[in-house]
């Protein structure tokens, strides 16, 4: 422990930090969070809650803060890929050319405290503690925090090895997850960065989003539902969207403008330069199956797209990234379109009317805009345009008159999975389903199936069909 309390003490004594004692080994993850919400909460500036002018026929402008502004360049390698499955090497050639930058080649100051570099870690382990990456980092942690701030203050920090595999539910998807020490500078970047976009987005965009989560979206969106047909009583229509292959068609140059445009610092610039243009594809190692691979689409595999298309599934940088490109949609549908009722999750949007003719419109300029401006297009076989009577699937969520319920689809993988899990995971799987399944207003009948399963597997339940109790061992 002897090392850790010379770290603390270097912490405490050393000038450019607020004194403050930071133990790197005791707090756990849920300690890590709650530090970080109270911290996030006391530097993030609080929001007027004001509603901007009325524009165009009684439209309003959405909920909108404003905030401040933070920037540096990378630097892009060539294009070598070693991929190791089984320890097989696969070699494949991609180019990237991100537009250097005009501040490329000078070096600036490093516009962050070890304090906050530390902070990054804690942040990070949160939910990564137990991982390989993670294990092998905390061994020598002091000294390899120590050289992750030279490497970033020095501008030699480059990304190292990405791990690539396939999830197959809901259906097969490529994640790319990054070293244990590239997600610290992630968190970093996103702790620093993150607060000035957030206060200029809608209130109506969702998913990685502090409070803004699934369950937000649906109540958001029963609201609103609710508001155009005053209680259910007057009819309406909704018109649900979705982009194509979002992710792997992002376009890293359209990116890079709208991130240069609010960070204004060269170092911060850099660094999000370094983290936006790197390309996993280059040096990856492939965990799992690699015939699941072929299960994947080869239209929505990163590896099949050119170097300046695609962010990587997987990473904080890439969900933070994903909700800047579309905040450009979710400005356009809200004061240039007028759409009132409009509600996004990551890349799945509804706008909600009265006329479905004004709704087949705003499709329209909502096509156009995005082959303009984001270089996106719709996917034409999600493209649902009905009655709001007749229930409106959203994020996990099917919303009725004066009832939302969950997804069968949902609850019909709930339910096969907690039959088949393992006996030793059970009892955080199931609580953790009870959890969802409650989000619902109307769930009584499906948390008492979820609890009737448990029953059959030994479990007991608690009388308000709210969670399952470990069991006994014997």
């Amino acid at each position: 422990m002897a090392p850790f309390r010379n770290f603390a003490r270097f912490l405490m004594v050393t000038a450019t930090m607020t004194v403050r004692t930071l133990n790197l080994v005791v707090p756990l993850a849920h300690k890590a969070t709650d530090k970080r919400t109270a911290e996030t909460a006391g530097s993030r500036r609080a929001r007027s809650g004001a509603v901007s002018p009325l524009i165009g026929e009684s439209l309003r402008r959405g909920d909108v803060d404003s905030t401040n502004h933070t920037p540096r360049p990378p630097s892009m390698p060539g294009i070598r890929t070693s991929t190791t499955a089984t320890r097989t090497t696969t070699t494949a050639t991609t180019s990237s050319a991100p537009g250097p930058s005009a501040d490329q080649g000078e070096r600036h100051h490093a516009d962050f405290t070890f304090e906050d570099l530390v902070q990054a870690y804690l942040d990070c382990r949160e939910s990564k503690r137990n991982k390989p990456s993670a294990l092998a980092f905390e061994q020598d942690l002091e000294r390899n925090l120590f050289q992750l701030d030279d490497e970033l203050r020095a501008g030699t920090y480059r990304p190292g090895r990405s791990i690539c595999f396939v999830i197959t539910r809901p259906k097969p998807r490529e994640v790319w997850a990054a070293d244990f020490r590239d997600r610290i500078v992630h968190h970093l970047f996103h702790n620093r960065i993150s607060p000035r976009f957030y206060a200029s987005f809608i209130a109506d965009s969702c998913a990685c989003i502090p409070g803004r989560g699934t369950l937000y979206a649906a109540e958001r969106l029963e609201a609103k539902i609710r508001s155009i047909t005053q209680n259910w009583r007057r009819p309406a229509f909704y018109l649900k969207l979705d982009l194509a292959n979002f992710f792997v068609s992002i376009d890293k140059a359209i990116l890079r403008d709208q991130l240069a445009a609010r960070i204004r610092e060269p170092w911060w610039m850099a660094l999000a330069e370094t983290i936006l243009f790197h390309d996993p594809r280059q040096d990856y190692l492939l965990r799992g199956n690699p015939a699941l691979l072929e299960r994947v689409p080869p239209h929505k595999r990163l590896i099949n797209q050119p170097a300046h298309l695609g962010l990587p599934i997987g990473n904080l940088s890439s969900q933070f990234f994903a909700n800047v490109y579309l905040d450009a949609l979710d400005q356009f549908v809200k004061h240039r379109i007028g759409a009132q009722h409009y509600v996004r999750y990551v890349d799945d949007f509804i706008l909600l009317h009265d006329s479905p003719q004004w709704l087949n419109e705003a499709r329209d300029h909502i096509e156009d805009f995005l082959t303009k401006v984001l270089a996106a297009r719709l996917n034409p076989t999600k493209t649902i345009l009905q009655p709001v009577e007749r229930g409106v699937d959203f994020v996990g969520h099917v919303i009725k008159p004066w009832r939302r319920t969950t997804r069968q689809r949902t609850l019909n993988e709930v339910l096969r999975r907690v039959r088949e899990i393992p006996a030793e995971n059970l009892f955080e799987t199931a609580n953790s389903y009870f959890g969802l399944l409650r989000q619902a207003t109307q769930s009584h009948q499906d948390r008492a199936r979820l609890a009737n399963t448990l029953r059959h597997r030994g479990h007991c339940i608690a009388g308000d069909l709210t969670k399952t109790y470990r069991r006994k061992s014997a």
